[in-house]
């Protein structure tokens, strides 16, 4: 009988133990970012114009803004525009796959930190969406976390279909990709960045 009680106590617990890994399982899930399906992006009446401290060189990249598609991001990236952050940023990190910048780092005199920094401003979350990664998207940079995107950015150079469904893309160029190619080739580089920093003089955000 002793033995017959324990057996009924162990398979209790046993079955005790289950039930509490399902809520856990269930929240794991829910963790996971939501794909937007089957959206067109459409532009905001508003564009986002780069204007490159170098405008001999670089020139001008102008930018449509999807806010239909990631909301979050692109009152974030506007923000940020208005209040000068991306102002004197440079595009620290270049390879053949994207040019990327934002980072308020990138202003000070220690090029080793470029690429670490980000905003004052909490972290946005992941607003990804199906819309393929193509030549000239405007997608947010972030860290392993999903949702750790906060002020720095990228472009695509050429489509990039690793990058599907996991980058949030609040935008793309519309005007000036060949600017972007021409910072893209800027030699020479110490691993992605440019030796001779690429710096932003501004970033305005003005009617379409």
């Amino acid at each position: 009988m002793r033995n017959l009680l324990l057996i009924l106590t162990l398979i209790i617990a046993a079955i005790g133990a289950v039930s509490c890994e399902s809520p856990r399982s269930g929240n794991a899930a829910k963790n996971t970012p939501e794909i937007k399906k089957g959206v067109t992006p459409i532009a905001d009446p508003e564009i986002a114009v780069i204007e490159m401290e170098n405008s001999a060189a670089y020139g001008t990249i102008k930018i449509e803004l999807y806010s239909n598609i990631a909301p979050k991001m692109v009152e974030r990236f506007k923000e940020l525009a208005l209040e000068g952050v991306y102002d004197g940023t440079t595009f620290h990190r270049i390879n053949g796959s994207v040019i990327q910048g934002g980072d308020p780092l990138s202003k000070d005199n220690d090029p080793a930190n470029d690429g670490t920094g980000k905003s004052n401003k909490p972290n946005v979350p992941a607003e990804f969406s199906d819309i393929p990664y193509d030549t000239g998207i405007v997608g947010a940079a972030r860290g392993q976390d999903n949702n750790s995107a906060n002020s720095q950015f990228f472009v695509t150079l050429k489509r990039e279909q690793g990058f599907d469904n996991r980058y949030t893309i609040f935008g793309k160029v519309i005007e000036g990709m060949n600017n972007v190619r021409t910072i893209a080739g800027v030699q020479p580089k110490e691993g992605e960045r440019p030796v001779e920093p690429i710096r932003i003089r501004s970033v305005r955000i003005v009617p379409r």
